[in-house]
Protein backbone atom coordinates (compact mmCIF):
# COMPACT_ATOMS: atom_id res chain seq x y z
CA UNK A 1 0.00 0.00 0.00
CA UNK A 2 1.47 3.22 -1.13
CA UNK A 3 1.85 6.25 1.57
CA UNK A 4 -0.72 9.16 0.91
CA UNK A 5 1.73 12.46 0.75
CA UNK A 6 0.49 14.81 2.90
CA UNK A 7 0.04 18.10 0.60
CA UNK A 8 -2.98 15.62 -1.29
CA UNK A 9 -3.68 15.36 2.57
CA UNK A 10 -3.83 19.10 3.00
CA UNK A 11 -5.95 19.66 0.00
CA UNK A 12 -8.97 17.37 1.30
CA UNK A 13 -11.60 18.45 3.00
CA UNK A 14 -12.61 17.60 6.80
CA UNK A 15 -14.86 14.74 5.73
CA UNK A 16 -12.94 13.58 3.05
CA UNK A 17 -10.33 12.95 6.01
CA UNK A 18 -12.28 11.44 8.51
CA UNK A 19 -13.48 9.14 5.83
CA UNK A 20 -10.12 7.97 4.62
CA UNK A 21 -9.00 7.82 8.04
CA UNK A 22 -12.41 5.43 9.05
CA UNK A 23 -11.37 3.44 5.78
CA UNK A 24 -7.78 3.57 6.92
CA UNK A 25 -8.31 1.64 10.31
CA UNK A 26 -10.78 -0.76 8.42
CA UNK A 27 -7.97 -1.63 6.48
CA UNK A 28 -5.67 -2.00 9.58
CA UNK A 29 -7.81 -4.00 11.23
CA UNK A 30 -8.00 -6.62 8.07
CA UNK A 31 -4.27 -6.93 7.58
CA UNK A 32 -3.87 -7.39 11.46
CA UNK A 33 -6.08 -10.26 10.94
CA UNK A 34 -4.65 -11.63 7.86
CA UNK A 35 -0.82 -11.15 9.70
CA UNK A 36 -2.47 -13.31 12.58
CA UNK A 37 -3.27 -16.07 10.46
CA UNK A 38 -0.48 -16.09 8.52
CA UNK A 39 -1.61 -14.71 5.33
CA UNK A 40 -0.57 -11.34 5.09
CA UNK A 41 2.03 -10.82 2.08
CA UNK A 42 3.47 -7.70 3.18
CA UNK A 43 4.06 -7.13 6.87
CA UNK A 44 5.59 -3.57 6.46
CA UNK A 45 2.11 -1.99 4.86
CA UNK A 46 0.78 -2.52 8.90
CA UNK A 47 3.32 0.37 9.52
CA UNK A 48 2.43 2.15 6.31
CA UNK A 49 -1.19 2.03 7.10
CA UNK A 50 -0.73 3.07 10.63
CA UNK A 51 1.45 5.79 10.09
CA UNK A 52 -0.72 7.50 7.24
CA UNK A 53 -3.26 7.50 9.69
CA UNK A 54 -1.62 9.57 12.32
CA UNK A 55 -0.65 11.63 9.43
CA UNK A 56 -4.64 12.02 8.95
CA UNK A 57 -5.43 12.82 12.50
CA UNK A 58 -2.49 15.22 12.47
CA UNK A 59 -3.71 16.84 9.48
CA UNK A 60 -7.45 17.22 10.69
CA UNK A 61 -6.22 18.85 14.08
CA UNK A 62 -4.01 21.43 12.79
CA UNK A 63 -7.00 22.32 10.74
CA UNK A 64 -9.66 22.32 13.22
CA UNK A 65 -7.21 24.67 15.29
Amino acid sequence: MKSTKSTDLRNMSDSELSAQIVDNERALDDMRFRMAVGQLENPAAIRTVRRDIARMQTILKEKSR
